[in-house]
């Protein structure tokens, strides 16, 4: 996801709650603290990047505005293309004064991040206005509430799906084949878009399924060929053959939900190809994969293996107009056959 999450862990007295509070969003994946000057020891915890909060005025460039009045608004909104960020905190949060937060801070260089107690506030302040905020600060002190916020930081959104009709599938030339290895398992039904145009990018299961004669690796894409577009994080593409150990990727779910994961390592080895042929019911469309039982393309209901894939299958893809320039999505007549 592209929104950043943080802690405030300052705010109880107590130097151990204070330090269970790190502790907690180290573990569920936050990286980001605002802790008390003392507290400057809780850096050997872990990769941890400490804002110290120093009566209000935060390092890094940020600045923390309790907002309880109109004026407090009106200091924090005059901050807007002055400071590196701003961290807006109130226990008596309503939508519209963040949406005149963001809209006033659009463009200006200035982030904002809002003060969320829980997962559905934090939900409404990462939509509102549907840009949302540029990040979330978990205020509690309660580390189990904490742990729950892990769910966000993998979420990714959703994407829409569309099915499309096979039209051909034939053996080509061997090729060399990325396998993505990621660091989380997979369900079936989940895999990652991948495709040779930009405009169709084809939902290839995970090996998270027993065929009888290989156990299933349901961390594992087999994903196709080198030159192939897989969608990454914030709608971009990246080749295949660009991933490396650490890089972020896209899960996707047949239902379209994603969430983030990270790659462990690919392998790309020498391997029979097959040429997959699809239509949306205008364009035509293709992605290479390996030629192995165990490669399948994910159904409305099930998944159907390249072995068996045959002309009138129906399988899910990411259809989009436009093009692609370094990966981000442009708006200009682009035909890749």
């Amino acid at each position: 996801m592209d929104k950043e999450i943080w802690i405030r862990a300052d705010a109880p007295d107590d130097k151990d709650k204070r330090k269970e509070l790190v502790l907690s969003a180290l573990e569920s994946g936050i990286g980001i603290a605002i802790v008390r000057p003392e507290d400057e020891d809780f850096a050997g915890f872990g990769k941890v990047e400490l804002i110290i909060n120093d009566n209000g005025k935060l390092s890094g460039g940020f600045e923390l505005v309790e907002l309880a009045t109109p004026e407090d608004q009106a200091r924090a909104m005059a901050m807007a293309g002055k400071v590196k960020g701003v961290v807006l905190d109130s226990r008596d949060w309503t939508v519209i004064p963040l949406e005149n937060m963001i809209a006033k801070f659009r463009d200006t260089g200035t982030k904002v991040l809002a003060c969320a107690d829980d997962t559905e506030q934090a939900k409404l302040y990462m939509q509102t206005l549907e840009k949302g905020v540029d990040g979330v600060v978990v205020c509690t002190e309660n580390p189990n509430a904490i742990r729950k916020f892990s769910d966000i930081i993998q979420d990714s959104g959703s994407v829409e799906l569309s099915e499309v009709e096979v039209l051909d599938v034939k053996n080509i030339e061997i090729g060399d084949r990325v396998c993505v290895d990621t660091v989380s398992n997979m369900v079936p039904g989940e895999g990652m878009l991948i495709g040779s145009q930009a405009a169709c990018l084809f939902l290839v299961q995970s090996e998270s399924e027993d065929n009888g004669y290989v156990a299933a690796r349901p961390f594992r894409v087999n994903a196709g060929a080198v030159h192939a577009y897989a969608m990454g994080p914030e709608g971009r593409t990246r080749y295949l053959s660009e991933y490396r150990s650490g890089d972020s990727v896209v899960l996707v779910k047949r239902d379209g939900t994603t969430r983030l994961s990270a790659v462990g390592r690919c392998k790309v080895e020498q391997r029979p190809l097959i040429l997959v042929t699809a239509t949306d019911g205008e364009n035509m469309h293709s992605t290479i994969l390996q030629n192995a039982e165990t490669v399948k393309l994910v159904t409305k209901d099930g998944a159907i293996s390249v072995a068996t894939l045959k002309k009138g299958d129906r399988v899910l893809a990411k259809l989009e107009a436009g093009g692609r320039h370094f990966g981000m999505k442009i708006e200009e007549t682009i035909r890749e056959i």
